[in-house]
């Protein structure tokens, strides 16, 4: 594969030297601004030194939406979420998002101490890249979100994928990414070996208070376990 080209990116440090990194992808039409705000929110005061890294998505035609060409992670073909993201953007943008974790390292954050989060789109490229690591990253958020090409999951799956933490988090009412396409993309990684740490909440496609204070809580499970 070509090397991809580099992401743009909005960082955020919460301290001197940061010992973990937590890469946050957006969703679609959206860019790295979008959940930049949330950070003071969801950072706790007993927390290591966090750096937050929020890449924006290429620019690109997006199908369902006429052509118009907007920050996408991939092509949406159609709305059936069985053929519904593009594979060659998949790979396209997980290849992007895998060049960010290296950078990262040379940084001195290593990939097990890299969380991957992502909301809608970027949460989809979040479940398609953990799927295809053999180095387990530190953690793994999914939000509104469906794993693309689920039916073949077993096949991309990497030796020590499973082994990395992943929250998964859908809205009931979600209009965008139906609820039952989340479940199911949740019990395919079950099935697959990964510990599933799922959360629903009364809201539509989008994120609320008592989600951030469980993406929290679970944060930092994950930094006293580092």
């Amino acid at each position: 594969m070509n090397t991809p080209e580099p992401l743009q990116t909005i960082e955020r440090e919460t301290g001197a030297n940061p010992s973990w990194t937590v890469l946050w992808l957006h969703g679609l039409g959206a860019d790295g601004n979008d959940f930049a705000p949330m950070v003071p929110e969801l950072v706790r005061r007993d927390w290591p030194a966090l750096r937050f890294v929020f890449p924006h998505a290429p620019q690109r035609a997006v199908t369902i939406n006429g052509g118009m060409r907007m920050r996408a992670w991939y092509d949406i073909r159609e709305a059936n979420l069985a053929n519904r993201a593009d594979e060659h953007g998949v790979v396209e943008s997980i290849a992007q998002v895998e060049a960010l974790i290296d950078g990262e390292a040379a940084r001195g954050v290593p990939a097990s101490r890299v969380i991957l989060a992502g909301f809608s789109q970027g949460g989809a490229i979040a479940l398609a890249c953990a799927l295809r690591r053999s180095a387990p990253l530190g953690g793994i958020v999914a939000l509104s979100t469906y794993l693309p090409m689920a039916d073949r999951a077993a096949a991309m799956l990497a030796r020590g994928a499973a082994a990395q933490p992943l929250f998964m988090a859908h809205g009931l009412m979600d209009p965008v990414v139906p609820y039952a396409a989340g479940m199911h993309s949740a019990a395919v990684l079950r099935q697959l070996g990964f510990n599933v740490d799922w959360h629903s909440y009364p809201i539509p496609h989008s994120v609320s208070p008592d989600e951030i204070r469980d993406i929290g809580d679970w944060l930092s499970q994950r930094f006293v376990a580092g």
